[in-house]
């Protein structure tokens, strides 16, 4: 009997340390922000331009932000997810710069060379400023169309609840990164440990604005069953692209998402109408 308790208090001390292990460094296997920064020459040619925002807490961040090729065009707000930085992001999403859309792309603290370390409460701080700039710059809401990509769908659809925006599109939205966590790491109790829940699903429901939800059916990293739940959730007008060979990261690999991603932003901005191609 001895034997058999002592053996079961080693589990037990093991799993104490694991689970003590996981809440200490869960911000760093949440967030994975690159060692390198992004180089805007790396780009050039493309209208792109650095901007210097400054946070409610005070951080000065440097984001990337290439304006509509016609004056009064949509403005497309980029939040990335939780690895990499913007200069990731040109490639991926160069078809919609190429459509003459303005994309501000949207850089975090700690990611990019930022200063700063990332939370939940510190990125959607970052989120507030974007909008707080776009307003000073005389961007009207009804230009804008925010865009979130795996985490930075919890930044977007919180400031979809906070602001009237054009449109509102999820690519491989978790919905609740608490839940995602519990279903990784089904043998701890994941989401009770969480500092950073991420709970935007319980916004859906304050979003006004049109949606268009993007996810592979083939997401390992984010089920479909979470963005399946995220478009439940949503009351007001809504669409979803479900690829059934789309993964979690190759979205973009599929041509029909960036046609359709345009296409929104042409029926949900008034003055993309001019910015369609003409017939024949």
């Amino acid at each position: 009997m001895g034997n058999l308790t002592g053996f079961f208090g080693s589990i037990l001390a093991v799993y104490g340390l694991l689970l003590g292990g996981m809440f200490v460094f869960q911000r760093s296997m949440l967030y994975f922000p690159p060692g390198d920064r992004p180089v805007l020459a790396s780009v050039g040619g493309t209208g792109i331009e650095a901007v210097t925002v400054t946070t409610e807490d005070g951080l000065e961040l440097v984001h990337w932000y290439r304006p509509p090729a016609v004056p009064g065009g949509p403005v497309i707000v980029m939040f990335h997810g939780n690895a990499g930085h913007i200069g990731d992001r040109v490639p991926k999403y160069w078809p919609l710069l190429k459509a003459g859309f303005g994309v501000f792309f949207a850089e975090y603290r700690g990611y990019g060379g930022n200063p700063g370390s990332p939370t939940e409460a510190g990125l959607t701080a970052d989120g507030r400023s974007v909008m707080t700039h776009l307003a000073a710059r005389g961007i009207a809401p009804e230009r804008i169309v925010l865009y979130g990509e795996s985490l930075g769908t919890g930044v977007a659809i919180k400031l979809a609840a906070e602001h009237p925006v054009a449109g509102l599109v999820l690519e491989a939205p978790p919905g609740s990164i608490a839940e995602l966590a519990q279903s990784h790491y089904w043998y701890v109790p994941a989401k009770w440990l969480l500092l950073d829940p991420w709970n935007a699903i319980d916004l859906m429901e304050r979003v006004s604005a049109p949606l268009l939800l993007l996810h592979g059916e083939a997401d390992r990293t984010v089920p479909i069953r979470f963005g399946r739940r995220v478009y439940e959730a949503a009351g007001g007008e809504k669409e979803a692209l479900f690829l059934p060979r789309g993964g979690h990261a190759d979205l973009y690999n599929f041509p029909e998402v960036p046609i359709r991603v345009i296409d929104f932003v042409r029926r949900t901005v008034p003055a993309a109408k001019s910015m369609e191609p003409a017939s024949g």
